[in-house]
C-alpha cells in the first residue's frame, strides 16, 4: 500500500553488532572511557560504525565528560570502561549528573554470567552500586536481549532526565542471535493541566510584584526564549536558581542575577517584595534558596506557582500555591497565551518596577566594584602584604574578558563559588557545576566534554588548587585527542572553603587545609600543553582572552592564578557548631 510502513525484518548479528547499532541509532558519536578487555569486542566496531572512542586518563573523568557533553548538547553523554575497578570509578560523576538531571548512559560491563559470585577477577555486584543515583538500569540477562535493553537505557535517560545504566555480562557481548534495531522513543512533554494553567495564569493577572525564577528546567527544555517572552508580558523581574546562570539573557534589562550562595543581592532584594513567584523549572533546592549577603531573602507571604517535568519535585523543598508537572518551554507559551488577553494587575507599577530593577542592579554592581577583597578580620590579616591577586578582582577581571559564546564549568571550592557573582551568559546550555552534589574535580572533565560537544565554542574551566590534583592528569586527554580548553587554577595553596570553617570554628588551627603546590604552569608545559603563571591583575583579562583565542588553534592552556589567601564566605553558616571538649588534653582545641 502506498505511503506505509513497512517492517523490518530482524536481522541476524552479534550481540556487540546489536549493541552498536542501537547506538548509531540513538545518534551516538562519542563514547568516553578507558580501553577493557570485557567490551573490547563491541570496541573494535566503534571505529566502522562512525563513533568516536575518547580514551581518558581516569574513567571518572569519562563520566564528567560525558556528563558535560549531553549538557551543552541536549543529546546523550555516553562512558564504558572495564567491570570491576573501572566501573567503580564513575561512581562520583554519575552521582553528580544524576543532580544535574543528565542523560547519560554508563554501559557497564561486568564478570562473565557463568563465573558470578565465585570472587573472580576484577569482579563486584555493579547494580547495587549505582542504583540510587541512577534513574533507570537494566542488567542484560541474556545476550538475545543485548538490543532491547540498550535502547531502553537510552530512551529512560531522556524520558527519566538522568543518568542510566546499562549492564552487560562480559561473555554477553559474543554469539549471534536475530535481533530489531529499535528507533529512540521522545515523549512529547506538555504544559500541564488545563484547570492548573489557568489558576496559575489567574494568579498571575493578580500579583502585584511577580517574579520568575528561571532554573536549569527551562535551558533544559530549550525554553529561555519563552521565559523571556512571559516575564516581558509581567514586566516581572528574572532570578536565576543556583548555578543556573544561564538561564536568562544578562544583558536583558529584567535579568536580576542568581540566587543562593555567593549570588546577586539585587535577585534577592527583589524577590524579597514578591507577592506571587513562578518557579520556572526548578526544584527550589534547599541550598540554592538558603540565606546570602545576610538577606533572608525568600518571600515567606508569596504564593508560588511551581512548574517541574518531575512532579515529585513539586512542592517537595517550598510549600507551594499551584504545581504544574510540565515542560518549562511549554509551560511558560500556555501561561503567556492565557496572559495576553488578560487585564495584568501589575500593569500600574510598570514603570516603578523597571526602575526598581534598575536601581537594584546598579547598586550591586557599584558594589562589586568597591569590593576589592574580603572582608573578615583574618581575610584582611593574611592578604595585607600580599603580592597576589585578590580573588573578586581577579574574577571581575576575568568577566569582562569571558568570550560572549564562552562555556564555563566551575568547581566547587571556596573562589570557584564566589564566581557565582560574577558569572553572566547571553545564551543557555553556557554554565556547568556539580550541582547538589557538590564533587571536587567535576569542572575540568566537565568542559573537555562540552568543548567536544560543542568545539566553536570557547571552553573554559575554573579550578582551585586542591581541586585541580584531582582532575588535572586530564589534560593528556586534550593533547592526545586534540580537544583545546582552558583551564583557569586559582592557586591559594589552601583547601579554601573548608579552611573557612578552621577559621571560624576551629582557632585557625589548619589541620589537612595548607596546600604546599608545584608550579601548575610547569606541570602543564610538561604534559604538553601551554602554561602561563598569570600574578599580575592587570594580565588576567588579557591572558584569558589570549587562552580562548589558542582553542582556535588547537591549543590547550593552564592559566596559574596567583591569589591570596583570603576566604569568602562559608557554604553555610549553620553547617557547623563551636565545638565542645569533654577530655582534658584535648581542652587547648577550643
Amino acid at each position: 500500500m502506498a505511503g506505509s510502513i513497512q517492517a523490518v525484518k530482524p536481522q541476524r548479528m552479534t550481540p556487540s553488532e546489536a549493541l552498536v547499532e542501537t547506538l548509531v541509532a540513538q545518534g551516538v558519536r562519542d563514547v568516553f572511557g578507558i580501553v577493557g578487555s570485557a567490551y573490547m569486542d563491541a570496541l573494535d566496531l566503534f571505529p566502522a560504525a562512525g563513533i568516536r572512542f575518547i580514551p581518558t586518563v581516569h574513567e571518572q573523568g569519562a563520566a564528567h565528560m560525558a556528563d558535560g557533553y549531553a549538557r551543552v548538547s541536549g543529546r546523550h553523554g555516553v562512558c564504558i570502561a572495564q567491570n570491576g575497578p573501572g566501573v567503580t570509578n564513575f561512581v562520583t560523576a554519575v552521582a553528580a549528573a544524576y543532580w544535574a538531571h543528565s542523560p547519560v548512559v554508563v554501559i557497564t560491563p561486568e564478570t562473565g554470567s557463568t563465573t558470578m559470585g565465585l570472587g573472580g577477577f576484577q569482579e563486584t555486584d555493579q547494580l547495587p552500586i549505582f542504583s540510587r543515583i541512577t534513574k533507570f538500569q537494566a542488567h542484560v540477562s541474556g545476550p538475545q536481549r543485548m538490543a532491547e535493553l540498550a535502547a531502553r537505557c537510552f530512551d529512560r535517560a531522556m524520558l527519566e532526565m538522568g543518568p542510566a545504566q546499562l549492564n552487560i555480562p562480559r561473555d554477553h557481548f559474543y554469539g549471534e542471535a536475530d535481533y530489531d534495531i529499535a528507533q529512540p522513543i521522545r515523549i512529547e512533554r506538555g504544559a500541564g493541566g488545563e484547570q492548573s494553567l489557568e489558576a496559575a495564569a489567574a494568579l498571575l493577572a493578580q500579583a502585584q510584584f511577580p517574579v520568575i525564577v528561571s532554573g536549569g528546567g527551562v535551558v533544559m527544555a530549550d525554553g529561555v526564549e519563552a521565559c523571556v517572552k512571559l516575564a516581558e508580558r509581567l514586566d516581572a523581574p528574572v532570578v536565576t536558581s543556583y548555578l543556573h546562570n544561564d538561564a536568562f539573557p544578562a544583558a536583558h534589562p529584567l535579568w536580576c542575577g542568581p540566587l543562593g550562595y555567593q549570588g546577586s543581592k539585587a535577585a534577592m532584594q527583589l524577590i524579597a517584595k514578591a507577592d506571587v513567584v513562578l518557579a520556572l523549572g526548578t526544584r527550589l533546592g534547599p541550598f540554592g534558596t538558603l540565606p546570602q549577603h545576610g538577606l533572608d531573602y525568600w518571600p515567606k507571604g508569596a504564593k508560588i506557582i511551581q512548574v517541574d517535568a518531575d512532579a515529585k519535585m513539586l512542592g517537595l523543598v517550598k510549600k507551594i500555591s499551584i504545581g504544574l508537572c510540565a515542560d518549562a518551554r511549554a509551560a511558560a507559551e500556555a501561561l503567556l497565551a492565557r496572559l495576553q488577553s488578560r487585564e495584568l494587575a501589575c500593569n500600574a507599577s510598570r514603570s516603578a518596577r523597571r526602575a526598581g530593577i534598575a536601581k537594584e542592579k546598579a547598586e550591586w554592581e557599584a558594589e562589586l566594584d568597591a569590593w576589592p577583597q574580603e572582608r573578615d578580620p583574618w581575610s584582611l590579616e593574611v592578604s595585607k602584604d600580599s603580592p597576589a591577586m585578590h580573588p573578586r578582582q581577579m574574577l571581575r577581571e576575568l568577566e569582562r574578558a569571558m568570550p560572549r559564546n564562552a562555556m564555563v564549568s566551575t568547581d566547587i571550592g571556596n573562589i570557584c563559588s564566589v564566581a557565582n557573582s560574577y558569572l553572566r551568559f547571553e545564551r543557555p546550555r553556557s554554565l556547568f557545576a556539580a550541582m547538589s552534589f557538590g564533587n571536587c574535580g567535576y569542572a575540568f572533565p566537565a568542559v573537555i566534554g562540552a568543548k567536544l560537544a560543542a568545539p566553536e565554542r570557547p571552553a573554559v574551566a575554573y579550578v582551585g588548587d586542591g581541586a585541580w590534583g584531582m582532575s588535572f592528569g586530564e589534560l593528556l586527554t586534550c593533547v592526545r585527542e586534540n580537544i583545546p580548553v582552558t583551564a583557569v587554577v586559582f592557586h591559594n595553596k589552601q583547601w579554601g572553603a573548608e579552611k573557612k570553617n578552621q577559621v571560624d570554628f576551629y582557632g585557625n588551627r589548619f589541620v589537612g587545609s595548607n596546600l604546599e603546590n608545584p608550579s601548575f604552569a610547569s606541570i602543564a608545559r610538561a604534559m604538553g600543553a601551554e602554561g602561563v603563571v598569570v600574578d599580575k591583575l592587570s594580565d588576567a583579562g588579557p591572558a584569558l582572552a589570549a587562552a580562548c583565542a589558542a582553542q582556535k588553534e588547537g591549543r590547550t592552556t593552564v592559566l596559574e592564578m596567583m591569589v591570596t589567601r583570603e576566604l569568602g564566605d562559608p557554604f553555610r553558616r549553620d553547617a557547623l557548631k563551636k565545638p565542645l571538649r569533654l577530655l582534658e588534653k584535648y581542652k587547648n582545641c577550643m
